[in-house]
Parts: structure tokens; C-alpha cells; sequence
């Protein structure tokens, strides 16, 4: 019924940052983080682990991310994410999941940086 209103169905998936805390980060789940901010929010702190790809740049560097494995896209707050997760969705990948919230929802459930 979401075609009668005008909304999109994602192909991929969305997690809390408390899903992902308890299904990849603290559990050590194969996963890739991919963080679509730029270069300069990435290296003003970022979730442990996060490879760096801005949005603007993803469709031109999908190789160098893995395939096979969930890959958790996440942003400041969760929006450019969603972009991000819809452009690895058509790029082939078929577990994408949005993280919501973003970094600042993950700082805010106490989520450090480096």
C-alpha cells in the first residue's frame, strides 16, 4: 500500500545503534562500516572501525568495498546514509542496512570515537 501514498519501499535495511552495538560492534560480527561523511568530519572522530567513502565519491569506489558480507552505512544524523544505502543497493549489495541516528545517535547512547 505504500505505492498509494507516494512512499518508497527501501531495499535495505535500518538499525539502531543499539542493533548494531549488539549484532556487529560488541559481538565482532563480519561487517563493513562505511561512513559517508566527508573527509574532514571523518577525521574530527568516527565509530572505531569505519572505512571513509563520502557520499559523493561512493558510486565511483564501490570496489573497495567487500562483498558477502552486511555492510552498515552511517552519516552524522542518518540521512545521507540513506542515500548512500540506496546507491549500494544498486550497486548489487544485498545486505545494506542505514544506521539511524547516525554518529550523534551513537555518541548519545554513549558510543566512543576515535
Amino acid at each position: 500500500m505504500a505505492f498509494l501514498f507516494g512512499r518508497k519501499q527501501e531495499a535495505y535495511g535500518n538499525l539502531s545503534t543499539q542493533e548494531y552495538r549488539d549484532q556487529y560492534f560488541s559481538t565482532g560480527a563480519d561487517h563493513v562500516l562505511v561512513d559517508v561523511r566527508t573527509a574532514g568530519e571523518f577525521h574530527g572522530g568516527h565509530i572505531p572501525n569505519a572505512l571513509n567513502i563520502p557520499l559523493d565519491q561512493l558510486s565511483r569506489r564501490l570496489s573497495e568495498i567487500p562483498t558477502g558480507k552486511p555492510v552498515i552505512v552511517v552519516c552524522a544524523s542518518g540521512s545521507r546514509s540513506k542515500s548512500g544505502s540506496d546507491i549500494l543497493v544498486r550497486g548489487g549489495y544485498t545486505e545494506v542496512y542505514n544506521l539511524k541516528g547516525g554518529t550523534m545517535a551513537w555518541m548519545m547512547q554513549g558510543g566512543k570515537l576515535e
